[in-house]
């Protein structure tokens, strides 16, 4: 969860593991003044706003002094940054022939389906389209929604390290069914183990938003603010003067921004401001995706234990 004020900002989030209903039910009229509560638009979380962003150099025990822990919350509160909301797009084209069979006794389940995975333009982050080119009741009209929706529901977690999947066209243009065996929940099955099945081989690409940025400081920091900038993976569009200060523009990646007013603060001596707003999605350099990856693989095997 982000605060943006007038000034901008990242502030970290108290960031629950359980019991969400119960906290926003309780926490909100508990919880400091000042702070509110709400589901994470990064990770879909619940957490707590506004909490100061140095107060994420405080043991955790301190910070979670400013919840009364004797209300009976029965919740764990963590402490941390806010995650960044990232995306998966393929980046090539590839034709899939997927069948589902599955027989057990009685009828079984038979869906095929041919067909091509295409990448589309990515600005919209939840964009995905599906096109259907069946001819001569090759499949029946009736189990078309469930192949969509097997596709859809598939776009939530994807392979590459479990975040949702956008810029991606479905183009169905051929299968086979079978009179007994063949059913939506079929067809629907057949969908999502295609998608897990060639979206691998679409070489995949992790997306992070990137925030248009614009800093205004001293002319005596731009040096020292533009460098920093850059060393943020950030790329300058503009740089001008105005009555003694710098009024910097730039597109920084979200994950470089975390804690950055109090780090332009402490470049500026305390005269540097900025706002941020969401820009758009872009790649991610491959070596920041390998970490990224990593990252995620490990979180995931702490959370099995």
């Amino acid at each position: 969860v982000r605060r943006r004020g007038a000034r901008g900002g990242n502030r970290p989030v108290l960031r629950l593991g359980t019991d969400a209903r119960r906290f926003h039910r309780r926490l909100e009229r508990q919880i400091r003044p000042g702070a509110r509560t709400g589901h994470g638009d990064v990770s879909g979380e619940p957490a707590a706003e506004d909490m100061p962003e140095d107060r994420r150099r405080l043991p955790q025990a301190v910070a979670l002094a400013a919840v009364p822990r004797d209300r009976g919350l029965g919740v764990e509160l963590e402490v941390g940054a806010p995650k960044v909301s990232y995306r998966e797009s393929p980046t090539k084209e590839v034709s899939f022939d997927y069948k589902h069979k599955k027989q057990s006794g009685g009828s079984g389940q038979f869906a095929h389906i041919k067909g091509r995975l295409t990448p589309t333009a990515t600005d919209s982050e939840d964009s995905f389209e599906f096109e259907e080119h069946i001819v001569g009741g090759r499949i029946p009209k009736q189990y078309i929604p469930a192949i969509e929706k097997g596709f859809r529901d598939s776009l939530e977690k994807g392979p590459v390290a479990e975040y949702p999947v956008v810029g991606t066209l479905i183009h169905l243009d051929d299968g086979s069914f079978h009179e007994v065996d063949s059913s939506e929940k079929a067809f629907y099955t057949a969908a999502q183990g295609c998608f897990r099945e060639y979206f691998k081989q679409a070489s995949p690409k992790l997306l992070e938003p990137i925030m248009n940025v614009e800093i205004e400081c001293p002319e005596d920091f731009q040096g020292t603010v533009v460098g920093d900038v850059i060393r943020r993976r950030g790329i300058m569009t503009s740089n001008d003067m105005l009555e003694g200060s710098s009024i910097i523009k730039a597109e920084v990646p979200l994950a470089e921004t975390f804690g950055y007013a109090t780090d332009l603060r402490s470049m500026t001596q305390g005269q540097g401001t900025f706002t941020m707003e969401l820009a758009v999605y872009r790649q991610t350099p491959s070596n920041v995706q390998e970490e990224i990856i990593e990252a995620r693989r490990k979180a995931n095997e702490a959370k099995a234990k």
